[in-house]
């Protein structure tokens, strides 16, 4: 199964879950791979401390124009729907923040003035953290092409039989990229206001989507309060109650496991593990 770990924002404990449920599946001996897609910052590897077999840069083709060879006759820029190309009377210019690299406009130039250049988007670590397989795409500074290196880090090939997706948070572009194609979703939050609200919109995005998904409320109170009357109200299964506890939250801040500094916790991402697997025929 393809398990993406996502959150209607940031803060909730997405990671957290991301890679204590990843490592309670390794250790009960499954094969997995965790692929932290959260490439603007990444931050699983703080808890897991890989070794990296290999560390490659990623490129992808942006348009240079030739001045002296072009005509500006403006087909390049009628066919880009990203306006990623203008031409003036004396210039064809080039914005490659705008740029999706579909490659259109240098097979419609006429006069072959336009060629494709690699840019870097940033560069993805492969390695693993003991028996768990371990893929980080990290974006390179000031670049805004977040998707495409999405998907240079989920085409890294894996052989593991459980794959997780740590999602960046929020409902843009890069979690619906990091979401295409999983068989299930994990949704991270917390019992406050904003975590509701943020829950809320992640439950439509995963609806259409039309992905199966449950939810997992990280620090959770005593007595249950808003987050569980909304997944109540919304037929939601709550898959897990993580509670607060300073044991927790200091091996964290420290970059440890949580399921490694509270018995409990570390039996309830076994759980949600075992709840997964029944779920495997279905999915």
């Amino acid at each position: 199964m393809r398990i993406a770990v996502a959150s209607g924002k940031g803060g909730t404990g997405k990671t957290t879950v991301a890679v204590n449920l990843a490592m309670a599946a390794a250790r009960s001996g499954r094969s997995v791979h965790l692929f932290d897609c959260d490439v603007e910052a990444p931050n699983a590897h703080l808890f897991l401390h890989p070794r990296y077999q290999r560390i490659w840069a990623v490129t992808t083709p942006t348009p240079v124009v030739d001045q002296a060879a072009c005509s500006h006759c403006g087909a390049c820029a009628d066919l880009c729907e990203f306006n990623a190309l203008a031409c003036l009377p004396e210039a064809t210019l080039v914005f490659p923040d705008l740029c999706h690299s579909c490659g259109g406009c240098w097979l419609v130039c006429p006069r072959q003035a336009i060629a494709p250049k690699g840019r870097s988007l940033g560069e993805i670590s492969n390695g693993n953290s003991g028996a768990l397989n371990f893929t980080m795409g990290r974006l390179r500074l000031g670049e805004t092409l977040v998707p495409a290196l999405i998907r240079a880090v989920k085409a890294v090939p894996s052989q593991a039989q459980w794959i997780f997706l740590d999602a960046p948070p929020g409902t843009t572009c890069p979690v619906v990229e990091t979401l295409d194609g999983v068989d299930f979703v994990l949704l991270v939050t917390e019992p406050t206001a904003f975590g509701l609200h943020d829950l809320d919109l992640a439950v439509s995005l995963v609806r259409q989507m039309d992905l199966p998904f449950g939810v997992i409320i990280n620090r959770a109170e005593l007595t249950p309060g808003p987050v569980e009357r909304y997944c109540r109200d919304q037929g939601l299964d709550i898959l897990a109650r993580i509670p607060f506890r300073r044991s927790v939250a200091a091996a964290c801040a420290e970059g440890g496991l949580a399921m490694d500094a509270d018995p409990a916790v570390g039996r309830t991402f076994r759980r949600v593990f075992t709840d997964l697997t029944s779920r495997e025929v279905v999915a």
